[in-house]
């Protein structure tokens, strides 16, 4: 029977769900917890999360965990687990540490003691003496402590899930490519429907619905570093991205617009697109946000306006969401999501969100402030 693991993914504050419903769309029985969601998969479960996530930062292997309230019972802890399972005797393993809440506090000592603990069991295993070279495959590990439960895992991603490929150039404060995503997947949006960014910066929010509607695996032209570990079925990596092609779908047709004030950020948005093979899908502009008007009578609008975080932006931001309320009121039957730091939003905006919710950009606290759209009436 084939090995099942079991999987850690980590997500920002406040997409767990988000992550969680990903997964379960894909199959998974998934466990939502602080940070992070867990399910069971196999090799080729591990490599198609990689491929297909488009809201996590990264996916791990949790190769054990136990509880640990002294050093001794850290290193004991440690050496019971089958790391020889995962990395080989010449394997380069750098131990990163987190504690929290827990009797073990010092991070360096509690990474230090972990990693004589895997440098022993894998002497033993390997029947090596001799200093572990460390110059085989990459393999990250992590040893996490929180309330005197100890978890190590085993990152089978490298860089984070976000890092897609596509983004030739950024502007200020972008959008990370998973955040866009989970900001689309949180809205109403089909692929049948207009879509509009009327502040697209770079152009990460339409893009990254160029590739929810057209289905196309967020990570599919990148490697990860599970592929790169001797242990790994090498055929999965054909296997899985030939699967993850045969489901997308070139032929709906895709109605998507970027807008921004800035004709450079235009020019790079439209690069990005192209990079991403997606320029056919999404229509860039160069135009003022008071000048859009919409051509469809139905939609859904996102969008991610400066947040006026310094003295003098304040007042400019807060302008631009009055405008934006003079606008979009009588849009009556278009769904409009407003990503910002500012509290007092909808008073400057002057109406009231249907639904808001409290997210995380980075280390900075955002409310998404959505305004459902009223149904249209059947012809």
């Amino acid at each position: 029977m084939e090995k099942k693991y079991t999987l850690m993914v980590t997500v920002a504050a406040g997409l767990e769900s988000v992550v969680g419903q990903e997964l379960k769309n894909m199959g998974y029985d998934v466990r939502v917890d602080n940070y992070r969601v867990f399910f069971e998969g196999t090799q080729a479960d591990i490599l198609r999360a990689n491929i297909w996530l488009r809201t996590a930062d990264c996916v791990k292997i949790v190769v054990g965990s136990f509880e640990a309230k002294s050093f001794e019972e850290l290193f004991q802890g440690i050496k019971a687990l089958p790391v020889e399972d995962y990395l080989n005797y010449d394997s380069e393993f750098p131990v990163a540490g987190r504690s929290r809440n827990s009797v073990l506090h010092s991070v360096p000592d509690v990474q230090s003691i972990t990693k004589k603990a895997i440098v022993e069991k894998l002497q033993e295993a390997y029947h090596v003496r001799t200093r572990l070279p460390e110059n085989g495959f990459f393999a990250q590990l992590e040893v996490m402590i929180n309330k005197d439960q100890v978890m190590l895992t085993l990152d089978t991603t490298g860089p984070s899930l976000f890092k897609r490929g596509y983004r030739v150039e950024k502007g200020p404060a972008p959008l990370k490519e998973n955040f866009a995503a989970a900001l689309i997947l949180l809205t109403n949006w089909k692929k049948d429907m207009p879509f509009v960014d009327p502040t697209c910066g770079s152009g990460t929010l339409p893009i990254e619905a160029a590739l929810i509607g057209r289905n196309l695996a967020p990570g599919l032209t990148r490697s990860f570093d599970i592929e790169k570990m001797d242990w790994f079925d090498s055929e999965l990596s054909d296997t899985i991205r030939d699967e993850a092609e045969d489901q997308a779908d070139y032929d709906s047709e895709l109605n998507i617009k970027g807008y921004d004030v800035d004709s450079r950020m235009v020019k790079i948005a439209q690069e990005n697109a192209k990079h991403a093979g997606l320029s056919q899908d999404i229509t860039f502009e160069h135009m003022d946000l008071a000048d859009w008007y919409p051509e469809e009578e139905s939609g859904v609008l996102v969008s991610n306006p400066p947040y006026g975080e310094r003295m003098g932006e304040l007042e400019a931001a807060e302008e631009l969401y009055k405008t934006m309320g003079i606008l979009y009121k009588p849009l009556k039957h278009w769904s409009k999501y407003i990503l910002t730091s500012d509290l007092s939003f909808e008073k400057a905006y002057g109406q009231k969100a249907t639904k808001k919710r409290k997210l995380y950009n980075g280390q900075l606290r955002v409310d998404y402030f959505q305004y459902w759209a009223k149904p249209t009436s059947k012809k």
